[in-house]
């Protein structure tokens, strides 16, 4: 489940130490360690060379349709990228669907195993899913326009699947809220004074947030976790809402979310990178599933969002091209260190781990509560 924010609001250590540093370290900082396909003959597949407007006329005379599962907290939250791809290509009849990675992907198996599958593209933040997907050969090996100029951590080499986002978390602060004595790192957030004013998504729910406070824990200690559990942390499910608690006016902080290094000037938050102090980001992934109804769609879908024209204009200006140059003051995210691009994906693999911290971490803030954020939307939507 990955926060794609609007471009308005981003212009006592208990029983968990048992798990011990060293097990997530190895994960964190192991940048070598994320598993790739089975030893395989490249792809010798050439790029994309039809243009937009070509797969445009394509893809209506294939039938005109497009259903996407896309990974996210609201049900609104991709309607910026639906509504851009309308306004490009307005008779092509998109169904986009967003709900939790981890509930998209065990329905997409489902569906596969019932022979009733929904959708034509799958973008998701569960990682690990399309590196199994793609030894399963449920994918389409396809590589769209611009596929070499994608950082490398960001394409699968044969085009299983491609990045078309690069998202980062971390934490974010309101600006007015915490005055001139801004917490300046991870570490500052256990300070009593913030005590009652902080926002978490829960860690447990989401394995972005997880992550991060898996290196949180790395850095900081099984005691910085208690430290912080002892703040009347509010946890809430859904990684849009710590942000949304800040941008409301009702937290202080917010740990957890999506976020620009770069806000707008006129933004009442920011979205905190430190030197030296952890965050976490990640290439969202997307592919084109093999038994797609509407193929010619889903490369339409994947050119149009690795093109130029859309890679300039994500809301963080991060992009996964090697040849887009962000913003000034901001580097692209993999030449950041402490972001760990390439521990993410390593760490989604290894699921016990992921399941021990699941549990370790509700030892310290308490079981996940509430309803889903994007609604219960059952086996077959978009059907």
């Amino acid at each position: 489940m990955s926060s794609f924010p609007s471009r308005r609001r981003v212009l006592t250590t208990g029983a968990g130490a048992a798990l011990g540093l060293g097990a997530i370290g190895a994960t964190a900082t192991s940048a070598s360690a994320a598993p790739s396909s089975p030893a395989v003959q490249h792809s010798t597949a050439r790029e994309e060379t039809r243009t937009l407007d070509e797969l445009y006329r394509a893809a209506l005379k294939e039938g005109g349709k497009l259903v996407i599962y896309a990974g996210g907290d609201t049900p609104t939250q991709q309607d910026g990228t639906k509504a851009a791809f309308k306004a490009r290509f307005p008779d092509i009849d998109l169904t986009l669907i967003v709900d939790y990675s981890k509930y998209h992907d065990v329905r997409v198996d489902n569906q596969f195993a019932t022979d009733t599958l929904v959708p034509d593209v799958v973008q998701m933040q569960t990682l690990q899913d399309f590196v199994r997907w793609n030894r399963q050969g449920r994918l389409l090996r396809y590589k769209p326009a611009g596929f070499s100029k994608l950082h490398p951590s960001f394409r699968d080499p044969q085009g299983g699947w491609v990045a078309v986002s690069a998202i980062a978390f971390s934490f974010l602060y309101g600006t007015a809220a915490v005055g001139s004595d801004a917490p300046r790192s991870p570490r500052d957030l256990i300070d009593p004074k913030w005590k009652g004013q902080i926002a978490s998504s829960y860690p447990h729910d989401d394995d972005a947030v997880l992550y991060l406070y898996s290196l949180y824990v790395q850095k900081y200690g099984w005691e910085w976790v208690a430290a912080l559990a002892a703040q009347d942390v509010r946890f809430a499910r859904g990684s849009n809402s710590p942000g949304e608690a800040v941008f409301g006016g009702t937290k202080a902080i917010g740990i957890g979310t999506a976020g620009s290094a770069i806000p707008s000037s006129t933004s009442p938050a920011k979205f905190v990178i430190a030197d030296g102090h952890p965050f976490m980001g990640w290439g969202q992934r997307a592919a084109v599933l093999k038994q797609a109804k509407n193929p010619t769609a889903a490369k339409l879908y994947l050119n149009w969002q690795l093109s130029a024209e859309v890679q300039r204009n994500s809301f963080n200006g991060w992009s996964v091209r090697t040849d887009i140059t962000p913003p000034a003051g901001l580097k692209p995210l993999w030449e950041y260190p402490n972001a760990h691009v390439d521990g993410f994906p390593a760490f989604m693999e290894d699921r016990a781990q992921v399941e021990r911290l699941k549990q370790t971490f509700a030892l310290y803030f308490g079981e996940v509560k509430g309803d889903p954020t994007p609604g219960v939307l059952g086996l077959h939507p978009g059907a």
